[in-house]
């Protein structure tokens, strides 16, 4: 296969599919090329799409390749489909943020975090896929572990977990506050806590 046919080969297969399409998935389509071409080939697309003429963006997310509608465009694409868009309201998106920061994780240490129940949301979550049973933790009572999915990380624009901000890179909810002490009370087992001075979308149900 030339080089020249790679990059409206790639164009193609990325923008039929639904999902994000993973490297391995281009591999496997195309055993005449390799994975430089095709890397080669996937930064071309990207370079050409990322000016501004263009209406749509070729964007690494969820560990595959997916074309999206530029952010600045939403509101004509959103007038098309009648789309509503993803509303987390703040106890589910302060619990997916502790199942996001905190996976694997279990219930009571979710609810120890909330200081609530949390039962309806973490239902609401899976409901809408955001998070998902990893397995069952053995210790008395096998309580169940949560971990976000895939469409968690297609939702927030993701590649990996890795790409999730620091929480000193963000204005933490209540709940990560809590989250943040806890680390400080795990370098300071005696429990002096320095104060802030010294160191230095909603689910609607």
């Amino acid at each position: 296969m030339d080089d020249f046919e790679i990059k409206p080969i790639l164009e193609s297969l990325i923008f039929i599919s639904d999902n994000p399409v993973r490297l391995d998935t281009l591999l496997e389509i195309l055993p005449e090329s390799n994975k430089e071409s095709i890397l080669e080939g996937i930064e071309q697309i990207k370079r050409e799409y990322a000016e501004a003429s263009k209406g749509f963006e070729l964007i690494e997310v969820a560990g595959g390749y997916q074309f999206r509608t530029k952010p600045r465009w939403a509101e004509w694409v959103n007038r098309l489909k009648k789309a509503k868009a993803v509303k987390l309201s703040r106890s589910a998106l302060e619990t997916l943020a502790i199942v996001a920061y905190r996976q694997p994780i279990i219930r009571p240490e979710i609810e120890e975090i909330r200081g609530v129940d949390s039962g309806w949301v973490l239902r609401t979550l899976l409901e809408k896929d955001l998070i998902r049973i990893v397995s069952r933790r053995d210790i008395p009572g096998r309580p169940i572990v949560y971990g976000t999915t895939k469409t968690f990380l297609e939702l927030f624009n993701l590649n990996t977990l890795s790409d999730l901000p620091t929480l000193k890179e963000i204005e933490p909810p209540q709940a990560l506050e809590v989250m943040q002490k806890e680390e400080l009370r795990d370098l300071h087992p005696e429990g002096a806590i320095p104060d802030e001075g010294s160191t230095g979308k909603e689910v609607e149900e």
